[in-house]
């Protein structure tokens, strides 16, 4: 049986009534709101809301009767269950500061995930999937196979029906198509270093330049590198005496904790776009 516990997540065109209509809905089939949450963006003229709910019968009892509503009001919707983990591929490369932070999590219950494999382009990070009991798979990457290496990748979030793709360092670029396919369901994290510090070793050249913050930014992946939705972003501050070292270990950290928000926020349905930003609700 479908879960009785909802999340639904909507926005539309801003108008009267919305609420009334959508909580009117709920009460018809007996329903009983847990949580709410709303905002206005009076400058784009557009209504978002989030609503937790105890629905007798689950998602079925309301689906078709919110698929009308959404009609009636140019709305984009979606209703989840609250107690179903989200599946969640992670992809990496060599660092393994993420990758271990989002396993450590998932194992103590902090992220509402069920993770379907770790993909890597290198066997670096194999034997942390392993410790932590994840299935790993190497698709190895170079400039004539990175067409057929994709193609790997798309089979298995089909064939594992994968929500949620992770690039925890994955140090690859996405191809257009695949951004495309997979549009608001890829997640990446980098340094804060961009675009000033490109190419190899930003944190030598932050180190260099006597940086006094590093952060760290957790976004949609988009065909625009490094450019899509932002979803989380952190700082620390950096001291006159710290070491190249120092700044590694500091902007590993903040990398982590930026990252496992964006995650657990999108697995619990609190992240919706607004064209080129998103809306969070805590």
């Amino acid at each position: 049986m479908n879960s009785e516990k909802l999340v639904l997540t909507m926005s539309c065109p801003d108008k009267p009534g919305i609420v009334y209509a959508v909580t009117g809905l709920l009460a018809s089939v007996g329903g009983n709101i847990l949580e709410s949450q709303q905002y206005n963006d009076d400058a784009e003229g557009r209504f978002f809301i989030r609503i937790e709910a105890f629905v007798p019968g689950g998602k079925s009892t309301i689906e078709a009767a919110m698929t009308q509503l959404a009609q009636n009001y140019s709305m984009d919707f979606r209703i989840a269950e609250i107690d179903k983990p989200v599946r969640t591929l992670i992809m990496v490369t060599k660092e393994s500061h993420c990758l271990s932070d989002l396993l450590a999590k998932h194992r103590d219950g902090r992220l509402p995930i069920d993770i379907a494999a770790v993909v890597g382009n290198h066997e670096d990070l194999r034997s942390i999937a392993e410790f932590y009991e994840q299935e790993f798979i190497y698709i190895p990457i170079t400039a004539q196979s990175k067409q057929e290496a994709e193609q790997e990748l798309l089979n298995i979030v089909r064939e594992r029906e994968v929500e949620l793709v992770v690039l925890a360092r994955y140090m690859q670029i996405l191809s257009p198509e695949l951004c495309q396919i997979l549009a608001g369901n890829v997640i990446n994290i980098h340094h804060s270093f961009l675009p000033s510090f490109k190419g190899a070793r930003p944190y030598a050249q932050a180190h260099q330049r006597g940086v006094k913050l590093i952060g760290a930014t957790a976004h949609y992946v988009t065909m625009d590198l490094d450019e899509g939705p932002i979803i989380e972003q952190d700082v620390v501050r950096v001291a006159h005496n710290d070491t190249l070292h120092d700044l590694v270990a500091k902007g590993a950290e903040v990398e982590r904790q930026v990252l496992s928000r964006a995650v657990r926020w999108h697995a619990e349905h609190r992240v919706l776009m607004n064209g080129s930003r998103t809306v969070i609700f805590s």
